[in-house]
């Protein structure tokens, strides 16, 4: 089984190189409007498609959960050597689970995370994040309370 996943981009060889970073893989098609990424693991068609008009919708974020915390440092490293930026949390308490991630953002700004489950919480969050918490700023998602209050 595979999920199909289709988002429009305003600069489609921008968003063809963020997905070729975040998925570590390359498109399958690449077109002047149009970019494939077909992936096994995880089982992912992800389409890109031209439109000067794109724009993602505020508080929506995507997600990757990975087998390992190595996987979210080699995820780390991708994204940092190729100069995206990044927040990074270890060990953070989210969602009712304890997690290693790292959070990226499309051209587009669509929020991603990669991540690995290391242990489940009774806690939604630790109590120095924001995580899943109405911040208005859907770029804020699982972000340190600090953090946010830096960015206001």
């Amino acid at each position: 089984m595979k999920m199909h996943v289709s988002f429009a981009t305003r600069d489609l060889d921008a968003s063809v190189a963020f997905y070729r970073t975040l998925l570590n893989a390359d498109p399958a098609k690449h077109y002047r409007d149009y970019a494939l990424f077909l992936l096994e693991n995880p089982g992912l068609e992800l389409a890109l498609g031209l439109n000067p008009r794109a724009s993602s919708s505020a508080g929506e974020h995507y997600g990757i959960a990975v087998e390992s915390r190595e996987l979210v440092s080699h995820a780390i490293d991708r994204l940092k050597a190729a100069g995206l930026p990044v927040d990074i949390e270890s060990g953070e308490t989210c969602c009712y689970a304890v997690q290693d991630k790292i959070w990226a953002t499309d051209p587009d700004g669509r929020r991603w995370e990669t991540y690995y489950v290391m242990a489940e919480s009774e806690d939604r969050e630790s109590n120095d994040m924001s995580c899943c918490r109405e911040t208005g700023d859907e770029s804020a998602c699982c972000q340190s309370a600090q953090g946010i209050a830096d960015e206001i």
